[in-house]
C-alpha cells in the first residue's frame, strides 16, 4: 500500500484538492477546539489536515507514504507529519482530542487493529469522524455499467457498514450517528465517484491517476473499453438513461460520527 501511494502521490494534488463543502462538514461534525490536539489518519498530502491548521487547529497527519508526506510538509510546516498507519500509531495513549479518517478505511490491512489503536490514542470524550463509502452505496454508482470488474474489486476491499460497526463495538467504540453524502456538482476533490454529474472527467488521465481504483485495481483493457463505451454513450446521450437507472437515495458516501462506548 505504501508503494502504491508513493506512485499515486506524483501530481496527486492536481486533482485531489480540499473540497470546501466536505471540509465544512468535517469541521462541523468534529467540532474541534483550538486548545485540543487532533489526528488525521491516512492524511495523504495533507490537504484537509492543512485546512484545519489554517483555522488555528493543532493537527497531526499520519500516512504510510513518504511521497504523500513530502507534499504535505511542503504546503504546511505548522502541522506535525508522521510516517505510519492506523494499525500502529506512534502516539501516547489518550493523547488526541479527536480523529478524522477520510477515504482511508479500505486501505487498512487490519480493521480491528486500526480501531484498537484509534481507541487507544483517543481521549475519553474524544470523537472520530470517518468519511467512507460502503459496498451497498457503491452498487449505486453508474460506473458499474462501464467498469464492472474494477467496481467489484473496489467493493471487495471496502468494509461493509456491519463490519465497521462490529469492529468498532469490539474496540469500545460506537457509531453515534451517520450523515449521507451525495456528490455535489462542484466537487473539488476528484475521488472515485467525483464524475457522477460530469462523466467526461474520467477521460482525463490525471483524474484517473489520482483515484486508486483506476490506478491500482483496474486493468488497462477494461478501462480502455469502458472509456470507449462511455464516450459513445455521451455522444448519443444514452448516458442519461444509464445515470437515471442508477439513481438511488442511499447516498454516495457516508460520514460516521463515532465516540467511545
Amino acid at each position: 500500500m505504501q508503494e502504491k501511494y508513493d506512485i499515486i502521490g506524483v501530481n496527486y494534488n492536481s486533482t485531489r484538492k480540499t473540497d470546501p463543502y466536505l471540509f465544512e462538514r468535517l469541521h462541523k461534525l468534529l467540532s474541534p477546539s483550538t486548545e485540543g490536539i487532533y489526528l488525521d489518519i491516512g492524511c495523504g498530502t495533507g490537504n484537509y489536515t492543512s485546512a484545519f491548521a489554517k483555522k488555528g487547529y493543532q493537527f497531526i497527519g499520519i500516512d504510510p507514504s513518504e511521497e504523500m508526506l513530502t507534499k504535505a510538509k511542503n504546503q504546511n510546516s505548522n502541522s506535525t507529519w508522521k510516517i505510519g498507519k492506523a494499525e500502529n500509531i506512534d502516539l501516547p495513549s489518550e493523547s488526541v482530542d479527536g480523529i478524522t479518517a477520510s477515504l482511508t478505511l479500505h486501505h487498512w490491512q487490519d480493521l480491528d487493529q486500526g480501531f484498537s489503536e484509534l481507541n487507544r490514542v483517543l481521549k475519553p470524550n474524544g470523537k472520530i469522524i470517518i468519511f467512507t463509502a460502503t459496498p451497498e452505496q457503491m452498487k449505486g454508482y453508474w460506473l458499474n455499467h462501464y467498469f464492472p470488474k474494477m467496481l467489484v474489486d473496489s467493493m471487495i476491499q471496502m468494509p461493509t457498514y456491519d463490519h465497521i460497526e462490529t469492529s468498532l463495538k469490539s474496540n469500545n467504540l460506537a457509531i453515534e450517528s451517520t450523515e449521507k453524502y451525495f456528490i455535489q456538482p462542484d466537487l473539488q476533490d476528484l475521488f472515485l465517484y467525483s464524475g457522477k454529474h460530469n462523466p467526461k472527467l474520467y477521460f482525463d488521465p490525471s483524474v484517473r491517476h489520482g483515484i486508486s481504483s483506476f490506478s491500482s485495481l483496474s486493468n488497462a483493457e477494461e478501462v480502455q473499453k469502458g472509456l470507449e463505451r462511455l464516450e459513445k454513450d455521451i455522444l448519443s446521450r444514452e448516458i442519461n438513461n444509464v445515470i437515471k437507472k442508477y439513481e438511488n437515495t442511499k447516498g454516495d458516501y457516508l460520514f460516521m460520527i463515532i465516540k467511545k462506548a
